[in-house]
């Protein structure tokens, strides 16, 4: 009852402050003030306000905002495990299988290390390029600015 009534004298403060600013000729102002007054009176009347108020003294209700705090809690601390361990089970059991199949595969035949051997030494030629790369862009600024 008593949050019906300050709803309704809210929005009716700023229906009276949207009027006068309407009356200075600053009607898109007074539009907006007029729409965000309107709000807790809509609010009253679609009964969000008796829900609100039934809501926030009810103990159960609380009860179960507290088991829904401990449910983001946990999913955020299994989160942080996970990011600081390096992703989840499934995961790490896969890179571990990729991590023995590759220590296999070297012994097992000869065609896998040699195009093991190949990949490996195109890799690294780009990598200097892209440092090469970098340090030119450095380079030109500098010389750009004079140092």
């Amino acid at each position: 009852m008593i949050a019906e009534t300050i709803c309704s004298a809210v929005a009716a403060a700023g229906l009276g402050i949207a009027a006068i600013t309407a009356y200075r000729r600053r009607f898109l102002t007074a539009t907006r003030i007029a729409a965000y007054s309107l709000i807790p009176l809509g609010l009253v009347m679609t009964g969000v306000i008796d829900w609100l108020a039934d809501t926030a003294f009810s103990p159960m209700a609380w009860a179960g905002f507290g088991v829904l705090g401990a449910s983001w809690a946990l999913f955020m601390t299994t989160r942080g495990v996970e990011r600081r361990r390096g992703g989840t089970r499934k995961e790490r059991k896969q890179a571990r299988a990729a991590a023995q199949g590759e220590a296999v595969a070297p012994a097992a035949s000869a065609p896998s290390l040699g195009s093991r051997s190949e990949s490996r030494p195109a890799a690294k030629p780009a990598g200097k390029q892209g440092g090469d790369e970098d340090f030119s862009d450095i380079e030109a600024i500098l010389k750009k600015h004079g140092i």
